[in-house]
């Protein structure tokens, strides 16, 4: 996906090459997913900035997943404030489980860039697939964003503001690579198309602030697990495509931070919390078509499963009882916080379940909640993160079990290129082939998230999460 970069732009009026003394310092902040200590020793470009600046271990909040630590990143605020529970939740209001919703209004809070424009206004602020990014104040978005066609088609695409970007990218570097973004296609031609995408906004809007998210370590550590040689290689190839991006900044003079929400352990035993609560008789489904879709509105009690959290809606107080018992010996749950636990992790929130679930540290939930896989929703098997009433990593893999599933793809694909509908049913409804997950808090270090800074001493041996927004305001000189 790279092409030939072309030179610097000369200074302007608009975008000066080096921050004068009323100007704020200007910042690239890479959000490197599943970056631990562990694996920068197979980053030598990130591990060099390391040396040169300075790095400390960085806290990070439960649920440890995408949407809220980065809310808590860009607030300054734990779940309990800004609201970001999981990375989905129950809409109550809406008798539906919606997961990787795109709204910032979701956000509540203060977020980085109105601190930084009461001090400095007209502070400019760029989000290249930060998540919560359409609705947001920034000047530059960029978001991975399908085109959903009447007849149901699905294309790649992104959306951008100002709108004009879209196309100015798309001639420059292709349509966004969404297949390789998530699924059993993701690689690094996502995280590169990000990277060229980033190096193109700043050489030509020179934003002071850059939010970059690069998620590329997320695919091989969940499909194999931390240690796994294909791992440690997707480490080393996300170091060099970055590299050209970090010589940029550093020709810029643009202060680097890189940093992970959270490290992504070992964990090979899915938990079906759903099934759990469905064989106690507290999860009702509804039937279409011989499927079973959950049915949220009418269960006394059912779990959104993310990743190594599970947040569990009762529905009434009196099943309060009957679902800590119907989860009680479910093997894999470490624990179960109620109003209290939630207090103490600050996930007391209106949009928290009743209780919430944290797995074991070698398990994972499934949200699957039918007993028969021939009774499972078509989505089941297909890459559908908006159906599905909790994260699936499954979606990462084709169907092992199936000796046509490579004929019945490019049987689908066929069935794209020519305008027509299609089913790309690949995904496989068996949990086992996951070895890697995340979401509870780290049992060490060397397991949990990083902060790194090219400026030296700007940190000391731990940063928490909600720290992250003053130190950035402090590194553009606007703390």
């Amino acid at each position: 996906m790279s092409t030939p970069e072309t030179p610097a732009e000369p200074a302007t009026a608009e975008g000066p090459s080096s921050p004068t003394p009323s100007s704020p310092t200007p910042l690239l902040v890479l959000d490197v997913v599943g970056l631990t200590p562990r694996l920068l020793d197979h980053m030598p470009h990130l591990k060099s900035l390391a040396q040169s600046g300075s790095r400390a271990h960085l806290g990070t909040v439960l649920p440890a997943v995408t949407c809220a630590a980065q809310s808590t990143f860009l607030t300054g605020t734990h779940p309990s404030e800004h609201g970001i529970v999981g990375n989905g939740w129950y809409f109550r209001d809406l008798g539906d489980v919606l997961l990787w919703r795109q709204h910032n209004g979701l956000v509540s809070g203060d977020k980085i860039w109105d601190a930084a424009r009461r001090v400095h206004p007209g502070y400019t602020v760029a989000n290249i697939c930060w998540w919560y990014a359409m609705g947001a104040d920034t000047d530059i978005t960029i978001t991975p964003r399908p085109v959903y066609y009447a007849d149901g088609r699905k294309e790649p695409d992104c959306y951008t503001r100002p709108p004009a970007l879209h196309d100015e990218l798309t001639d420059k570097f292709g349509t966004f690579p969404l297949f390789h973004f998530w699924g059993p296609g993701a690689d690094l031609v996502s995280s590169q198309w990000i990277i060229d995408a980033t190096r193109h906004v700043i050489r030509t809007r020179r934003p002071d602030l850059t939010l970059c998210y690069l998620p590329h370590l997320d695919y091989d550590l969940q499909r194999y697990g931390p240690d796994d040689p294909r791992s440690l290689k997707a480490a080393a190839d996300l170091d060099t495509a970055m590299a050209p991006l970090l010589d940029d900044a550093r020709a810029e003079g643009r202060t680097v931070v890189a940093l992970s929400e959270y490290g992504i352990t070992r964990a090979d035993r899915p938990v079906d919390i759903n099934r759990a609560l469905r064989r106690a008789g507290l999860l009702e489904v509804h039937t279409q078509d011989g499927m079973e879709y959950l049915d949220p509105m009418t269960s006394r009690a059912f779990a959104v499963a993310d990743h190594q959290i599970a947040h569990v809606y009762v529905r009434r107080p009196e099943d309060m009882e009957a679902t800590k018992a119907a989860l009680a010996e479910l093997p894999g749950i470490e624990q179960l916080l109620d109003d209290e636990g939630k207090k103490t992790h600050h996930l007391d929130h209106p949009r928290s379940g009743e209780l919430v679930a944290v797995a074991e540290p070698d398990a994972w939930f499934t949200y699957y909640y039918w007993l028969d896989d021939a009774r499972a929703p078509d989505f089941a098997q297909l890459v559908e993160i908006h159906r599905k009433p909790g994260y699936d990593p499954v979606e990462l893999f084709m169907d092992p079990l199936d000796p046509y599933v490579k004929v019945k793809a490019a049987g689908a694909l066929a069935r794209k290129k020519l305008g027509m509908r299609y089913r790309m049913a690949v995904v496989p409804l068996d949990p086992s082939p996951i070895r890697g997950s995340h979401g509870r808090l780290p049992l060490s270090d060397d397991e949990g998230p990083l902060i790194i800074c090219s400026t030296p001493r700007a940190v000391g041996d731990r940063v928490a999460a909600t720290d992250v927004k003053s130190l950035l305001l402090d590194l553009a000189g606007l703390g």
